[in-house]
């Protein structure tokens, strides 16, 4: 199991879903997890509910340069140091191509791929300077195995995975890693809209859907010392669904 103590990482989207998960298992760790949220007061609430000796709140709308730069500030402050960055903050619209507006496909284009961009470039240098760190991003399978009615959201996730594979190759000499998750489904408001989980995973070779914990798991292992020669590294958590189904 990864040894995250004393190790500061931050957390984006880290109020909810995945994000929560994510932060109550670093913390569990032994980690120090800064909660990054779109309204403080979210991250406020986050970060109290798993503790505030193991969590503090940041107040960070990831499409916003300013916020970034305000984020590092206060953790550099704070810290002295960050260890790693998970970019987990994410949208999802499923809607028709033919019906899909520009405003909604620059929407998820600013938060799932601008985002992770804007993260990493603004922890870049405080990484550099300490000559080491792990940037992890929460990807998804339909960078590769798009499903219907998401186009853009697969435009933006597979955007994701070039950006972070050419990262990798820059970063490496400076001690900075960066590594993918590319979860399945996995049982989140935003995954099930609320409407309960779809019949089609019991089809899965796994036969159900996937749980925040279990990618919170793969982020621990990446965002750590376990993983320490991996970099450009794409793990899949899908429970076997891009493998295809498992019914005879």
């Amino acid at each position: 199991m990864p040894n995250l103590k004393n190790q500061v990482i931050l957390v984006t989207g880290g109020n909810r879903g995945q994000g929560i998960a994510i932060a109550e298992h670093l913390a569990a760790l032994g980690a120090r997890v800064v909660i990054g949220a779109r309204t403080f007061e979210n991250a406020k609430e986050a970060a109290e509910s798993i503790g505030v000796d193991y969590a503090y709140p940041v107040e960070l709308d990831v499409t916003k340069e300013s916020h970034w730069r305000a984020a590092m500030n206060e953790i550099e402050d704070q810290f002295g140091r960050l260890d790693g960055l998970i970019n987990n903050a994410g949208i999802l619209k499923r809607k028709a191509f033919t019906e899909l507006t520009i405003e909604e496909y620059q929407e998820l284009i600013n938060v799932n791929q601008l985002g992770v961009f804007l993260g990493m470039q603004t922890v870049i240098p405080l990484m550099e300077k300490q000559k080491k760190g792990s940037i992890v991003n929460n990807v998804s399978i339909s960078a590769f195995a798009p499903i219907g009615y998401s186009s853009a959201y697969a435009a933006t996730k597979a955007a994701v995975v070039a950006m972070s594979k050419s990262a990798a190759i820059e970063l490496g000499p400076k001690g900075i890693r960066v590594n993918m998750i590319h979860p399945g489904g996995v049982e989140t408001k935003m995954a099930t809209q609320g409407e309960g989980v779809p019949e089609f995973y019991h089809s899965i070779p796994l036969g159900r859907i996937g749980q925040p914990v279990e990618i919170a798991r793969a982020a621990a292992f990446l965002i750590s010392d376990e993983s320490s020669y991996c970099t450009g590294t794409e793990m899949v958590v899908d429970g076997g669904m891009t493998l295809g189904s498992a019914n005879v």
